[in-house]
């Protein structure tokens, strides 16, 4: 098993911090200073502690400054990191950031947003929810009060997940997905196939609407609960301001 990060987004709402630099690598605490740590960091730590040795990492907009600190970080935090370059990132959507890992994916991977400043109980949680056959295991916030611009997740009991996109009305989600998946290697086929169907309809859709299409096909995604955690997706400058007073918890 190994880590999997989408870090290719430019994050444009978080200027002028993402002028010169991938969203990823944001810092949530520390700034300016030694002891700096970004989003990204937060992700390698989290993986580091439940005991990968080995990450990969999607890259795109400013993809040179991920690079340029890329043995830094494996000496930090004792990875090995391998850099998958996105040669669209600045113009599609995430489904063909993701399809671009399909080779890492082989390997049985813990996904995470590189947007998503979340404690490792996340990822305790899905391992812990391995087993009886589960192939791609999504990560759920059934606490969250949810609105309309969260990726909102309906849930069988018995089906597994029936349907995820923002578009629906909030009330009738079971939870938010939270951009942190364990995808097993024998998924890996027909989840890279679901993504290039995905974005060759429409290169400015999700990498969730992939998930959408491999349910239409019949196939079981599950999903773990997170239980009451604190955690957030950083798209705006409020949102940076959560993550700071959440990263500095963990």
């Amino acid at each position: 098993m190994i880590g999997l990060v989408l870090a290719a987004g430019a994050g444009r709402r978080l200027r002028p911090y993402t002028e010169t630099l991938p969203k990823a690598l944001v810092p949530v605490s520390g700034e300016g200073t030694e002891n700096e740590l970004t989003i990204l960091d937060g992700t390698l730590r989290n993986f580091a502690e439940i005991g990968l040795t080995e990450v990969a990492i999607v890259v795109g907009y400013r993809k040179e400054a991920v690079y340029a600190r890329k043995e830094a970080l494996e000496a930090k935090y004792g990875l090995k990191l391998t850099l998958i370059d996105n040669d669209k990132a600045e113009e599609w959507n995430n489904a063909y950031s993701l399809w671009c890992a399909r080779d890492a994916i082989k390997h049985t991977v813990i996904l995470a947003n590189g947007d998503t400043v979340h404690p490792v109980s996340v990822e305790k949680t899905l391992l812990a929810a391995r087993g009886d056959g589960k192939k791609i295991i999504l990560a759920l916030d059934t606490v969250k009060s949810l609105a309309d611009e969260e990726m909102k997740v309906i849930v069988d009991p018995e089906k597994g997940v029936q349907r995820i996109t923002k578009l629906m009305d909030p009330a009738t989600a079971t939870g938010e997905y939270i951009g942190v998946t364990l995808i097993e290697g024998e998924a890996a086929e027909e989840l890279a196939d679901a993504l290039r169907v995905t974005f060759e309809r429409d290169p400015d859709l999700y990498y969730e609407d992939g998930y959408q299409e491999l349910v239409n096909r019949g196939f079981k995604i599950d999903v773990a609960p997170i239980g009451d955690v604190k955690w957030v997706e950083i798209d705006n400058h409020d949102d940076l301001a959560k993550g700071r007073e959440i990263a500095c918890q963990y």
